[in-house]
């Protein structure tokens, strides 16, 4: 079962964003493992900080199913709050039967790289505007980016192996690849918190790290930075300077339904519907509902409505589920970051590198969130909900067989 969980890891990193719903794959094979749970049943020696991490999977789905149920979206409305139920018993095979952390490591840095490289086919040969993958361009470009930092993160593991020299090659090649990708595709959304990224780095490695390798590292960012904005090939300058246009286009009033213009009017109304009802909100179907109302009555541009949510994951938690989805959906990427947190100061970096990803994890959905529904997509849902059972399954694991020995 351990080189199951192995081989299941591997796909869910290495095949996530190159071909179609490549990210289900590895999670589905994670569900159906997770049945011999019923046979075998090993022990999980499960603790009070697991049933915190299952409870807020747990009631993120709950409102989400229990707002579907009364806002009458039928079956479907069940289908991606249910992916946060069915990680649980992935969680729990993970638990007892750990994937080696070389399948994993390898799975995010092939994963990674796949999607940069492709994502540099679409933009430098096919002369594509933005790099789209198999998902929405959105959605492609931040998970790219996700993928890419998750290797950064690995680095801590990879230092610390027999090969670390290979590993360390691989894994930064993983981290170019996949912040590559983010950037040919466009999705300024994801560019916004790296700041914060190199900042849980830092609280993970870079205290531990001397003076002269701090100072290199900061040149290199820098340098990286400066070399990707100023090369019109990786299209980062025009999108930013497409975002400064759209923002004095929206104070003028000349233009309210551009990229950043629609979401400034998409808040608008969120934030109105919230005050109208911030306790249950109103539903998917209310919210829509409520947006032509407030199109009709001039508070916002109808050219807005195309869109059936708030391009914000907390406004439109907030306003869609009332104070309580809210909560929930914090509970969500806080509950597990505080717990991965602890672990920041392990002297095992092994230990320390899953800590790490799992807190980044966190912090880059939070980032997402700021300008797009990320959990609105099954893209999004199935990489935070099984990535989520897979790094703190493997390192309450690792910690598990650390105090064995």
């Amino acid at each position: 079962m351990g080189l199951y969980t192995s081989l299941a890891v591997f796909l869910l990193g290495a095949v996530a964003l190159v071909v179609p719903s490549g990210y289900s794959l590895g999670a589905v094979m994670l569900l159906l493992g997770s049945f011999v749970l019923l046979v075998r049943r090993p022990e999980l020696r499960l603790e009070k900080r697991d049933a915190w991490v299952i409870a807020a999977m747990v009631a993120f789905a709950a409102i989400g199913m229990l707002e579907a149920w009364w806002d009458g979206q039928g079956t479907s409305g069940f289908d991606k709050p249910s992916r946060f139920l069915l990680a649980i018993p992935a969680l729990l095979l993970v638990m007892a039967y750990p994937p080696r952390l070389a399948w994993l490591w390898s799975g995010m840095a092939v994963g990674a790289i796949g999607a940069g490289g492709w994502a540099g086919w679409q933009k430098l040969v096919e002369g594509a505007w933005r790099a789209i993958g198999h998902t929405y361009v959105i959605q492609f470009g931040n998970l790219s980016m996700l993928m890419g930092i998750f290797c950064l993160a690995g680095l801590g593991w990879a230092v610390v192996q027999p090969r670390r020299h290979l590993w360390v090659v691989l894994l930064a090649a993983g981290a170019l690849a996949g912040i590559l990708g983010s950037l040919f595709s466009g999705s300024r959304g994801g560019w916004i918190g790296f700041p914060l990224v190199l900042l849980v780095l830092y609280r993970g490695y870079g205290r531990h790290l001397p003076l002269r390798m701090k100072a290199l590292a900061a040149a290199a960012i820098m340098l990286g930075a400066l070399l990707v904005y100023a090369l019109p090939q990786s299209g980062v300058q025009a999108r930013v300077h497409e975002a400064f246009d759209d923002v004095s286009r929206y104070a003028s009033g000349e233009s309210r339904t551009s990229s950043v213009g629609a979401r400034f009017e998409m808040w608008k109304g969120a934030t109105q519907l919230i005050l109208d009802k911030p306790l249950t909100g109103w539903g998917d179907n209310g919210y829509q509902q409520g947006m032509q109302a407030l199109a009709d009555e001039g508070v916002i541009d109808p050219g807005v409505l195309i869109f059936d949510h708030a391009h914000n994951e907390f406004l439109d938690a907030f306003a869609k589920r009332g104070i309580f989805g809210l909560v929930a959906l914090l509970a969500l990427y806080i509950v597990p970051m505080r717990l991965f947190l602890r672990r920041f100061d392990s002297p095992d970096l092994e230990v320390r590198s899953l800590a790490v990803a799992g807190v980044l994890m966190s912090v880059a959905y939070i980032d997402f969130g700021l300008t797009q529904v990320f959990l609105a997509h099954n893209s999004g849902v199935m990489m935070y909900a099984f990535w989520l059972s897979v790094l703190y399954g493997t390192l309450r694991a690792h910690e598990a067989r650390s105090q064995v020995r």
